[in-house]
């Protein structure tokens, strides 16, 4: 009998413990306003454009309790069919931005696209609060679509950076950056965050298997717009 009463009290007192940490995590979710997104459309760089990428951080946020906030993909677009370029920095609101352990990524749009910003392997996480695979582990993920420059503008050149405006899963090139800040050489544009490489691969550059193959997995990075 007293054995049972222990391990009782034992189970009793590890549920209580697990139901005052839920309302802690969920709290904490709540304050989140930035974080990379644990998965993709699947369908490569066709992001549906920009209000699919959008509506892919939203359903993300909203199941982590943190959608009543409007939410926006960090990506840009190239001018296209009469209509001009938006840059990314240009769609994320003022800042400050937290990921979902309240640490603070960047206190405003200047900070994000400076040397200061807290973007790091352990501080860029998902929206789970969950570190996302890097440079060194299987499978590497760290390409993050954002079609922009180091400044957080889009391309204004004829080559293509955003995989057709986010529509296209074959022909086309997405620049990515790398959340893990690390590349396969010591320079600026390994360690960009935002702007390292464009994607390739046999597929034409666009495809879910492309952005694989140097890295990546169709993943964004999401900010609170307000």
């Amino acid at each position: 009998m007293i054995r049972i009463e222990r391990t009782v009290t034992i189970s009793n007192l590890a549920l209580a413990m697990a139901l005052l940490a839920a309302p802690a995590a969920q709290a904490q979710s709540a304050d989140m306003t930035f974080f990379v997104t644990s998965n993709g459309p699947g369908k490569g760089a066709d992001l549906g454009g920009l209000e699919g990428a959008d509506a892919q951080c939203q359903k993300l946020a909203q199941a982590a309790g943190a959608g009543a906030k409007t939410w926006r993909a960090y990506l840009s677009t190239q001018p296209a069919d009469g209509k001009p370029a938006i840059n990314a920095k240009d769609r994320i609101g003022k800042g400050p931005w937290q990921n979902a352990k309240g640490t603070v990524v960047a206190k405003d749009v200047a900070e994000l696209h400076s040397a200061a910003n807290n973007l790091t392997k352990q501080t860029a996480l998902s929206e789970k609060g969950e570190v996302i695979n890097g440079a060194g582990d299987q499978p590497n993920r760290h390409d993050i679509l954002t079609g922009s420059q180091p400044d957080g503008t889009a391309f204004a050149g004829p080559d293509d950076r955003t995989c057709k405006n986010w529509t296209s899963s074959t022909q086309g090139a997405a620049m990515v950056g790398h959340f893990d800040r690390r590349g396969l050489r010591d320079d600026e544009p390994s360690k960009s965050w935002n702007s390292s490489h464009p994607s390739r691969g046999p597929d034409g550059g666009c495809s879910q298997a492309d952005l694989k193959t140097t890295g990546g997995d169709g993943l964004l990075y999401c900010f609170a717009a307000n």
